[in-house]
């Protein structure tokens, strides 16, 4: 069962959200808030797998909870569900290391698939918000994600590329699937061009 927190300022978003993920088998939503400092509060005790953050709220922003949370290091993944496609928040998010960034007005089955793929390691980003905001200042990727982008780059298969960056070849998988995600793309080809577009890799 995937345990899940939702803050929210709208409290009739609040409860309807609410509602549609409790109707999943697999995912129980422990508590709700309308302020960003009482969802930081329960969080911090609750220790949820996720939690579902809005960011314009009162008191506390939801970006501002995502970060309280990665300077915790807590183990509980965030995904931010904003009607906000600013660029400052996604840049803002990224730091933070938010493992989803959701617009309100994608599908409610985004939401439940995206909740499920952060709990397996994953990042998810609106693929809308990556082609239209990413710029060389906002390089999603960590370090060890353009090494191995880098090396993908070189025409290196997966075994190889582990053997060069003295990783696994699950790991290996594991940062090509988030850099995929990241970037809202589906092969290496397609991530290398956005990379290198964005300036990126060299």
């Amino acid at each position: 069962m995937i345990t899940i927190y939702l803050a929210e300022d709208q409290g009739m978003l609040n409860s309807a959200l609410s509602q549609l993920l409790e109707l999943e088998d697999d995912l129980h939503v422990v508590g709700t808030a309308t302020d960003g400092n009482t969802a930081w509060q329960e969080i911090s005790q609750l220790a949820p797998d996720v939690a579902i953050l809005d960011i314009e709220m009162p008191q506390l922003t939801g970006l501002d909870v995502a970060d309280h949370i990665h300077t915790a290091q807590l183990a509980t993944k965030v995904v931010i569900l904003t009607t906000f496609a600013q660029k400052a928040y996604f840049e803002r998010a990224v730091q933070a290391q938010v493992a989803g960034y959701l617009l309100k007005d994608s599908p409610s089955n985004d939401l439940v698939a995206a909740i499920r793929q952060v709990m397996t390691g994953k990042t998810t980003y609106a693929p809308e918000l990556v082609v239209n905001m990413l710029s060389a200042d906002s390089n999603p990727l960590t370090k060890r994600e353009l090494a191995v982008l880098t090396a993908a780059d070189e025409g290196k298969p997966t075994k190889e590329i582990a053997t060069s960056l003295f990783l696994s070849d699950g790991t290996v998988r594991n940062y090509l699937s988030s850099i995929f995600s990241k970037l809202g793309v589906h092969n290496r080809i397609e991530a290398v061009q956005i990379a290198k577009k964005n300036k990126w890799l060299k």
